[in-house]
């Protein structure tokens, strides 16, 4: 019969149980990893956030009724046990609990969707599917705890840069970047949309005394990819700085990279062993690239890529064969950018924009953005959108718009990077993509 906790309380997590805390009394709570029943002697293996511990139930130590308590647990299944602290070289981190009570807080069901052990392997969809248990494997909520840290640490060094976190709509009444990659939804007796991104909203700011402004929030794009790199839901970390060109930007962001997977080494060594990767912090300034070499690049590899023309695929992955580590790509033709990306004074069919890469993923894109209204007009009616739409945004052109840059970082590309990811639903605890609307 399952219980409550009553009076039992956890005391340690797995990875605060040492070997020098011999004879001490523990309480642990988590999860049954695994059961080995020996007749004499029964090892219980105990699973919660921080690692696999170690509990061991000798018949000469353990009473016969606590034996037969344990005989009677299910794998995955949740217990509280309280025990004793004993050395062990051979068990998980050097120690086992010996146990003196254990209180089953609520039996599993069998059999299990997945197996949590890893010892029989599930394709990605059955994962995303039962994602609780697939949560509970050391190997996947490794990549969140890193994923934590990373944001952490970003939030530090922007906030360090005396940057203001804001929060915009996400509610929308016009696009960002055209209107066919929306995903519209009914506002009351209207239509709006969810937003693909800040970009309009920062901008504004910009004519406000709050300056340099930050905010990590989802964007919603309604792109029809199926690709190991693409979500319809993510995570963006944007930043926007006024009185700032795209030179002040990329400082800024390769800084922040930088700072961030070195905080990611120091605070997450053991989730990095577990993964397996060996994370290397990058050296700054990072490689600047200009389009047109990239171009002439690409094509040397054997990729046709005509100049005005966006990286393919084919074209990334080139890239990638060159390009080993981050790098910025800038100089991109003003055609293939938003119209919100200022074009270069002397040359306006090149525009003062930049991408972040790492080796073939796009990460980060930003620019110097237009702050001229009579140019940003001009510049909505090439790209075939109706200025009357943006009404509201062009407003704080009018009245004194300094100039200003900025840029947008994607959390689950970046943690693709930290953890080697292949996958970007790896990334995600709940991905959302054109086949998945659910759990």
């Amino acid at each position: 019969m399952t219980e409550s906790l009553g009076d039992w309380r956890r005391t340690h997590y797995s990875r605060q149980v040492k070997p020098d805390m011999n004879s001490q009394k523990v309480t642990l709570m988590g999860w049954i990893h695994e059961i080995r029943d020996l007749g004499g002697i029964i090892f219980l293996l105990l699973r919660d956030r921080d690692g696999v511990t170690q509990i061991t139930a000798p018949s000469k130590k353990v009473s016969p009724k606590l034996l037969e308590e344990i005989r009677k647990l299910r794998k995955e299944s949740v217990v509280a046990v309280k025990g004793s602290v004993q050395e062990s070289g051979k068990a998980p981190g050097g120690v086992e609990i010996i146990p003196e009570e254990i209180k089953l807080l609520n039996q599993s069901q069998q059999p299990l969707p997945l197996d949590p052990t890893e010892k029989v392997r599930a394709e990605i969809d059955t994962r995303l599917d039962s994602r609780f248990l697939d949560l509970r494997k050391h190997s996947v909520n490794s990549i969140f705890k890193i994923k934590s840290r990373m944001l952490h640490s970003v939030r530090l060094f922007l906030e360090e840069q005396e940057f203001i976190e804001i929060n915009t709509p996400k509610l929308v009444a016009s696009a960002t970047e055209g209107g066919t990659e929306l995903f519209p939804i009914t506002y009351f007796e209207r239509e709006a949309f969810l937003g693909q991104s800040p970009q309009l909203y920062k901008q504004m700011m910009m004519a406000t005394s709050l300056d340099k402004v930050y905010e990590i929030a989802p964007i919603f794009r309604a792109e029809e990819h199926d690709t190991l790199r693409h979500l319809n839901e993510a995570i963006s970390i944007d930043v926007e700085v006024a009185f700032a060109d795209q030179d002040d930007v990329m400082i800024l962001l390769e800084e922040m990279v930088a700072n961030a997977i070195k905080d990611v080494k120091k605070s997450c060594s053991e989730e990095l062993e577990t993964i397996g990767v060996e994370l290397e912090v990058p050296k700054t300034p990072f490689p600047r690239l200009q389009y047109s070499d990239v171009v002439d690049l690409v094509n040397a590899q054997g990729v046709n890529l005509r100049y005005g023309e966006d990286l393919s695929r084919a074209a990334e992955k080139a890239m990638g064969e060159v390009m080993d580590g981050y790098y910025f790509i800038s100089g991109w033709p003003s055609e293939i950018k938003p119209f919100y990306v200022m074009p270069n004074s002397e040359n306006p069919e090149i525009s003062h924009a930049f991408d972040l890469m790492y080796r073939d993923l796009e990460i980060s894109s930003g620019a110097m953005r237009v702050h001229l209204h009579d140019l940003l007009v001009d510049r909505i009616k090439s790209k075939g959108l109706n200025p009357d739409s943006f009404n509201r945004y062009l407003a704080a052109f009018q009245f004194g718009m300094p100039p200003h840059a900025g840029w947008g970082l994607g959390a689950e590309r970046f943690t693709m990077c930290l953890t080697s990811a292949k996958n970007v639903r790896e990334t995600v605890l709940f991905p959302r993509d054109r086949r998945r609307l659910t759990p």
